[in-house]
């Protein structure tokens, strides 16, 4: 596959993949081995719905630590991704040494037009991202499906931790929160896929369930995220560990286990042919 990558799309005003590559990249093996699968119930259902399978080619953005492409893999296909964070992809190459993982932005994506059968992005294009979606779709082959996930608005324990890291952050990375959760609002995600060329096929939702055996494997899992960043810098570890721990024990059950659910919602849609 040929490495064109394209000139026309470029990153909205304001965001800077490096920067986010970092955050995301702090903790990287605490997150792809404490976190990131999350995000199994939704992969299936994507692998599923887009027909992934021997002889599919797909790409995988904002691709994290691999656990797609990984998946995507042991169904039969050909797997790309892209990532911001060079920590992470160095994880996922590990783990798919075959795949062809690459460090960059999605906002401009290197490769050719019509190169790939399927997409996936799993909570990796948010509000603010329509660039990345006219990307998709120029890499996508006509008929090719995409699916994008993110956080939804039923149940979520991830919601009390995110305050305390947002009370903890600075004014501007509270207002960047703000506006990438934006896509969960009712037919945002639909109307973005629509303005990049995309036929809307579905939306659905799975609840995403991660455990973890005690306290501190917890906070290591929790604060492995790129929204922690910005407050454990502002107000350390010291002050937000407590805190969050404090609303992570309402997940604790009769075992001991910490068992955090969230409600992910998915939107799939079409290349037109």
């Amino acid at each position: 596959m040929t490495t064109t990558p394209s000139t026309t799309t470029h990153q909205p005003a304001g965001h800077r993949w490096r920067t986010a590559g970092d955050a995301w990249g702090h903790a990287a093996v605490d997150w792809s081995c404490l976190f990131e699968h999350y995000a199994v119930g939704v992969i299936q259902v994507a692998l599923d719905r887009l027909g992934v399978g021997p002889g599919s080619r797909l790409l995988d953005i904002a691709c994290g630590s691999g656990l797609a492409a990984r998946m995507a893999e042991v169904a039969g296909a050909e797997v790309a991704g892209i990532d911001a964070s060079e920590r992470l992809i160095s994880v996922a190459r590990a783990r798919c040494p075959d795949a062809d993982l690459r460090t960059g932005t999605m906002f401009e994506l290197p490769w050719d037009d019509q190169g790939f059968d399927a997409v996936t992005s799993i909570n990796g294009i948010w509000g603010g991202c329509e660039a990345a979606l006219a990307e998709a779709h120029r890499v996508l082959r006509p008929g090719g499906r995409i699916l994008v996930s993110f956080w939804g608005r039923g149940h979520l324990d991830l919601r009390p931790c995110f305050k305390v890291f947002a009370a903890h952050s600075p004014d501007a990375h509270r207002e960047g929160m703000r506006r990438t959760n934006d896509i969960a609002r009712a037919g945002v995600a639909e109307s973005m896929l629509e303005a990049s060329g995309f036929e809307v096929l579905e939306r659905g939702s799975r609840m995403s369930t991660v455990e973890w055996p005690d306290a501190d494997t917890a906070w290591r899992a929790v604060s492995s995220v790129g929204p922690a960043v910005p407050a454990l810098q502002h107000a350390g570890a010291d002050v937000l560990r407590p805190l969050v721990m404090e609303v992570l024990e309402r997940t604790r059950d009769e075992h001991g286990i910490f068992r955090f659910r969230n409600d992910q919602e998915y939107v799939v849609a079409q290349r037109p042919r």
